[in-house]
């Protein structure tokens, strides 16, 4: 996820739109719905949609009505209703996409006693709300200290302050049932704004402060997963994985939500297969089911005597013996069966086109010392060869010379 604002920087290092999830595009911010009807104009006589959505800090989202008839698009900043005072927030979504929303999330888009728009925010409500959340983290470690002294059993994960600093929002997470009254009267005293406190649990809690999952990426609950389903240990036995709490759990502590993403297509494909508790009567024995494998459709069976050795069955073979087992007709053996399924893995022979069959072919093989020697002497031998029977080839040729000048007459 990425904006305009958010571009490289010196040395190709990422400059970063530095807002503290404000930017002005709502291209890297948390939950961002992209207004496919942006570029679409209205029918003639249609009347643009008079309620916007705004984005306050994290995830937190509300609907509010621009009674004041401003023209408002994403990314800008304004001074919403309150309870008491107003809040200051970003636009994100305008148009009719905001009644599609407020539809999903039950929201009357009728209701006339819904929150208004007032203004563009101010320069100056700028400047305060950004003093406001730059006291944020200072506030939420005292509030945390407090918290700790009066030894309650709860966790400050966030605070959030309201637009015009009269009042700050303190979210917390629990096992129980805390008692903060004595909590509030002394974090009133000491930061002289309004508390709220506000439970929440711990799936809200990853949404809110983000993260980065096993995955690799940014948590699905503080990108775009906005409702949060129950997620059972079933879920896991479906898909025939581990349950190891260690692998199964997330960020927050609870099962993984993306437990629930394939769920159903294993459903849809677990319909057709016996279950795991299937027995098979054959005459060698009773055998159980040990595994099944979805995506190749084959169980593993093993005899109740011999829980060691498995017999690979594909699902065909396993609903046959079934068929028979209800006639009460039982089957010689699983061998029979499992050596059906023995497929012999005939070796792909890969044709070295262009001759090029390893990596390290350019590299220079390391000599040993011990080979440097060996070459040495074998050259020193050569050499001593090569001076030997040239010494033997010049005698042959003197004692030749010397023959043939004896043989030769003399003259009279």
């Amino acid at each position: 996820m990425g904006c305009s604002s958010c571009s490289t920087g010196k040395d190709g290092q990422p400059g970063g739109c530095k807002n503290n999830g404000t930017c002005g595009t709502d291209g890297c911010n948390k939950l961002t719905v992209f207004d496919w009807l942006a570029n679409m104009s209205l029918p003639n006589g249609e009347n643009a949609f008079d309620c916007v959505e705004v984005r306050f800090k994290n995830s937190r989202k509300e609907f509010f009505r621009n009674t004041e008839k401003l023209s408002l698009s994403i990314g800008d900043i304004v001074a919403t209703q309150a309870q008491s005072g107003h809040d200051i927030g970003m636009i994100t979504l305008v148009g009719e996409l905001v009644k599609v929303q407020m539809k999903r999330k039950k929201v009357d888009f009728k209701d006339e006693e819904l929150a208004k728009v007032y203004r563009k925010a101010s320069q100056t409500d700028i400047d305060k709300w950004q003093k406001c959340r730059d006291r944020e983290e200072e506030i939420k470690k005292r509030a945390r200290e407090m918290a700790i002294i009066l030894k309650l059993q709860m966790k400050i994960s966030d605070v959030e302050f309201q637009g015009d600093g009269s009042k700050a929002t303190f979210y917390y997470t629990a096992e129980d049932r805390v008692d903060f009254r004595q909590l509030i009267k002394d974090m009133a005293k000491a930061f002289s704004i309004r508390i709220e406190m506000r439970q929440i649990g711990y799936r809200q809690e990853a949404q809110r402060l983000g993260g980065i999952g096993s995955c690799g990426r940014e948590l699905c609950c503080s990108t775009w997963l906005s409702d949060f389903r129950s997620v059972s240990t079933s879920a896991a036995r479906y898909q025939q994985l581990s349950l190891n709490p260690q692998k199964l759990a997330g960020q927050c502590g609870k099962l993984k939500c993306c437990l629930n993403y394939e769920l159903d297509t294993y459903l849809e494909a677990l319909k057709d297969f016996p279950s795991q508790d299937t027995k098979l009567f054959t005459e060698k024995g009773l055998a159980f089911c040990q595994k099944t494998d979805i995506f190749k459709a084959t169980l593993w069976f093993s005899y109740k005597d011999d829980p060691a050795n498995w017999h690979t069955l594909s699902k065909e073979q396993v609903q046959e013996i079934l068929e028979k087992n209800k006639k009460k007709e039982k089957v010689a053996s699983l061998e029979e069966y499992a050596v059906d399924n023995i497929v012999i893995d005939e070796k792909v022979v890969f044709e070295n086109v262009v001759g090029q069959d390893s990596l390290t072919r350019f590299d220079k093989p390391k000599r040993s010392r011990n080979s440097k020697s060996r070459n040495k002497n074998r050259n020193n031998r050569n050499k001593n060869k090569k001076g030997g029977n040239t010494n033997s080839r010049n005698n042959n040729n003197k004692n030749g010379n010397n023959n043939n000048k004896k043989r030769q007459p003399k003259n009279a």
